[in-house]
């Protein structure tokens, strides 16, 4: 890991710089609009035209005038941060009580998670693809990413959610190699990819400026994007940012940050389903409640009955402790919570990238509602959407079938 990687945010675009108040145009106007004023001149017949010059309003004036509508926003700001810790405060207590219960009921395990050694033959498959590090070009980062299918058709790109990692996308690895280069990466943060320590690297604008350069560095100019929970969160902002580099996009259980932010704040029950959102606001604490029992949270959440993956081998479920049992690994994936609230509120965006939006009837973490609620942000046309039967969140392994059949549906016509 390389903690003290330098981090760069979006390049801003410049306006046109200031038109020269001293420069002249013709009077004449081919446009039939209104013409333009004619330069000063001296005659003998003539009297000198004199013509104004525009004064712009003073500073002091617009700072005035600005400065009710600054104080509004940052009151809302206060208000809602101050919720949010209250929330947070009410978290840690009700996942340290999940958490020492967890101790409790079995003290062999003890308080600290127990750090894996060597990794579970299923992330060495080699039907799954070949395993390769990139360095992005923005912030020197380097990430780890499989690939599979170079030279068979356009790149698939996978961006997963937390708590994963590449190999969340093994069905699809497998399926769609045959047709497209597809590449599973480990996101920033999310070791053996880099992981800087510093809450400040994990911003949406850096985030998203990774995957233009995962993209760009891999030979290509756009992609299909495949994305779920968290990646389907960057998936959409990169989208709007990069429209030109994202061909098609499926995006499976993860609404924009905009829309999630807005049925939130007009349903409840989104936010008591997002609670650890929270917690993870607070420093050093979701770490180490996290690591409690060897990692039974994160256990849980995989291995639940009802809403956990159906079928999980316990190779595969190694499969996702390994990376986060390594010293300090659990720092980065929670560092993208605590930029959550960073830009609030959020502005909602036009959505028109080409998009198969896929949804389990029965997911615990995200409500159905917010299906609807992306398609009211969307250019008529442009998204399809699915809401699977009896699918939860985890549908890339969960329904794996169910979702390649839509996918195949959905880029017919790039195969033909």
């Amino acid at each position: 890991m390389r903690g003290d990687s330098i981090c760069l945010s979006r390049a801003s675009v410049s306006s046109a710089g200031p038109v020269d108040s001293d420069s002249t145009v013709e009077s004449q106007n081919k446009g039939g609009g209104l013409p333009a004023p004619a330069p000063p001149a001296q005659s003998s017949d003539h009297c000198p035209v004199v013509v104004p010059e525009r004064k712009d309003m003073p500073e002091f004036v617009v700072t005035a005038l600005l400065a009710p509508s600054r104080l509004s926003l940052k009151l809302l700001r206060a208000l809602v941060m101050s919720l949010v810790y209250f929330a947070a405060l009410v978290a840690a207590f009700v996942y340290s009580c999940i958490g020492l219960t967890n101790v409790l009921c079995r003290p062999r395990r003890g308080f600290c998670g127990r750090q894996r050694l060597s990794s579970p033959e299923c992330l060495k498959d080699p039907t799954l693809g070949e395993h390769c590090f990139l360095t992005l070009r923005s912030s020197g980062l380097r990430l780890h990413y499989v690939s599979a299918g170079r030279g068979n058709g356009p790149l698939m790109l996978f961006l997963h959610g937390f708590p994963e990692n590449w190999f969340s996308w093994r069905y699809q690895l497998r399926e769609f190699q045959s047709h497209f280069h597809v590449v599973a990466v480990d996101m920033r943060g999310y070791c053996p990819s880099d992981a800087p320590k510093e809450v400040d690297c994990y911003t949406t604008d850096l985030l998203i400026a990774d995957i233009k350069d995962i993209i760009l560095g891999l030979g290509y100019s756009k992609c299909i994007l495949v994305s779920h929970d968290w990646g389907a969160a960057l998936a959409w902002e990169f989208s709007i940012y990069f429209p030109s580099l994202v061909d098609r996009m499926i995006v499976v259980s993860g609404p924009p940050m905009s829309v999630f932010q807005e049925y939130s704040i007009h349903h409840i029950g989104q936010l008591f389903r997002s609670n650890y959102i929270f917690l993870f606001q607070l420093p050093w604490l979701p770490e180490k409640l996290l690591s409690l029992s060897d990692f039974q949270i994160l256990k849980g959440t995989f291995t639940h009955r009802k809403n956990g993956i159906p079928r999980l081998t316990p190779s595969e479920l190694e499969a996702f402790l390994y990376h986060f049992s390594q010293p300090g690994c659990l720092t980065g994936p929670i560092n993208y919570y605590r930029n959550v609230f960073r830009n609030f509120p959020l502005e909602p965006k036009e959505l028109s990238t080409p998009t198969l939006l896929l949804w389990g009837e029965k997911d615990y973490v995200f409500q159905q509602g917010l299906v609807e609620a992306i398609g009211r942000h969307f250019v008529p046309g442009r998204l399809e959407s699915h809401i699977l039967p009896g699918g939860g969140h985890w549908i890339p392994q969960s329904h794996p079938q169910e979702m390649h059949q839509y996918m195949w549906a959905f880029l017919q016509d790039l195969l033909s």
